[in-house]
């Protein structure tokens, strides 16, 4: 007997037999698989209502590599990981180490924790300067064994097999089989490193390693509820529209302007809407993308509000204000993006569309108060779902943990949907559209050069 339960357009779907799709001809064909996987969005628990399993270890030891903003948290935004493990892991988290060469903020970091009602995950925590110093320390001074490691460090200084920015093959090399959680994006440098890139990849995939990537979107409650709705109704997606418009006032940070260091917008920070667009649109044929850039050299890129100096970037290194791309994907389905560096104030505006036949889903907002548009066939009113208090930062750590201690009471609850090996792609991806959109400057320069001013008879 076939089971049955309500789907997500509350009619009945058949979970034990093949789905089909119908063609034009008459004839069926069996439906594509899911090219990225999914959570039920009813499993994706708030941080606030999350139960801590008995019966696991007393303790769950981390190292920490960076103490930036990302693993302590900043005003510029939601990203704390060292809050999430907190809440996730409860009396059980030990920080046993943090890894960072500016001592000065890890020690203001562990004391601001030490100083709170968490101390008893940091009284202990030991500081070194850089991933050797703490191997060398682990062997000598009977540090503890980590279970897991949390790579918060700056993009530059991970995803590759150079030393000092290979912390993914040191992991695999000194303490094999240890998970580990990687901020994305997976690294940055020059395009030339993307197949050092891929080499580490493949030692992650064949490590067997428990190794998820920081793309948290892919976690939000909106995003599953929009994948559950196109499994269950059979659906292939016809088009994925992304808009990224970031407050730039508050990014006071001097790195970020410079590509020479972030190597620009679309790469360190667009990336997670390129991803949500390969999630929900499949592989992208490369090969296809184009795209033009707004420079902030240009009369329409002029910035008011700037809060770092442009002058001391060489000027080929400053980012562009605006980039529009697009793309097909390998499935015949069309993308586009906006990247914006436009608003002023705090937070962000951003919004994903995805289209199928007869479907349209809208994402708004999804870094605040997430709402979701879905609109149906046989109906153009446009269905609303909002996501209070929706946290995918939490959501993406709590699934990482409980695939590591494999929870056999529940285990369909944890799923890691950002694999480092897929990671790798949406960096191939980021990497394509600022080539294009350095091209088109260079091919729109060069004309401007060849054309001959206009002489009076």
């Amino acid at each position: 007997m076939t089971s049955m339960k309500p789907s997500a357009n509350g009619r009945k779907s058949s979970k034990g037999a093949q789905q089909t799709d119908s063609v034009p001809n008459g004839e069926r064909r069996p439906r594509l698989s899911s090219r990225h996987p999914s959570i039920d969005p009813e499993r994706l628990v708030r941080m606030d209502r999350v139960r801590h399993v008995v019966g696991r270890p007393n303790d769950f030891n981390v190292v920490f590599v960076g103490a930036g903003n990302m693993m302590f948290g900043s005003d510029e935004g939601p990203w704390n990981h060292s809050f999430r493990f907190e809440h996730k892991l409860g009396p059980r988290l030990k920080v046993i180490a943090v890894i960072d060469p500016s001592v000065e903020r890890a020690q203001a970091a562990l004391q601001q924790k030490c100083d709170s009602f968490v101390v008893s995950a940091y009284q202990d925590t030991r500081i070194y300067r850089s991933f050797d110093e703490y191997v060398t320390s682990d062997a000598d001074n009977g540090v503890p064994k980590p279970h897991a490691f949390l790579i918060g460090s700056p993009p530059m200084f991970r995803g590759s097999t150079v030393p000092g920015r290979d912390v993914e093959m040191q992991i695999l090399k000194h303490f094999p089989g240890v998970p580990f959680f990687v901020e994305k994006p997976v690294a940055t440098g020059p395009e030339t490193e993307l197949q050092d890139l891929l080499s580490v990849s493949k030692e992650i995939k064949e490590s067997n390693a428990v190794c998820s990537v920081g793309y948290m979107l892919r976690y939000l409650k909106a995003v599953q509820m929009m994948k559950q709705i196109i499994e269950e109704n059979n659906l292939t997606v016809m088009a994925t529209i992304a808009r990224y418009a970031c407050a730039y006032e508050k990014i006071a940070k001097p790195d970020w302007w410079d590509k020479a260091r972030s190597f620009g917008p679309i790469i360190e920070q667009a990336t997670h809407f390129c991803d949500l667009s390969r999630y929900f649109g499949g592989e992208v044929d490369v090969s296809t993308v184009q795209a033009h850039s707004l420079e902030w050299d240009e009369e329409a890129g002029y910035l008011s509000k700037l809060p770092i100096d442009e002058s001391e970037i060489p000027p080929e290194q400053r980012i562009p204000r605006v980039t529009s791309a697009n793309w097909k994907y390998e499935c015949g389905a069309v993308g586009t993006l906006i990247h914006l560096v436009s608003l002023q104030g705090s937070n962000y505006s951003c919004e994903l569309q995805v289209f199928a036949d007869g479907y349209s889903f809208k994402l708004e907002n999804p870094y605040q108060q997430p709402v979701l548009y879905v609109r149906r066939p046989g109906d153009d009113y446009e269905e609303t779902y909002r996501f209070p208090d929706d946290d995918p930062f939490f959501s993406e750590v709590s699934n990482w943990i409980d695939v590591i201690e494999d929870i056999e009471e529940d285990p369909e609850s944890g799923k890691i949907l950002s694999p480092f090996d897929d990671a790798v792609k949406t960096y191939e991806f980021t990497w394509a559209i600022r080539r294009a959109s350095e091209m088109d400057r260079k091919t729109k320069e060069g004309r401007t050069k060849t054309v001959k001013p206009h002489l009076p008879n």
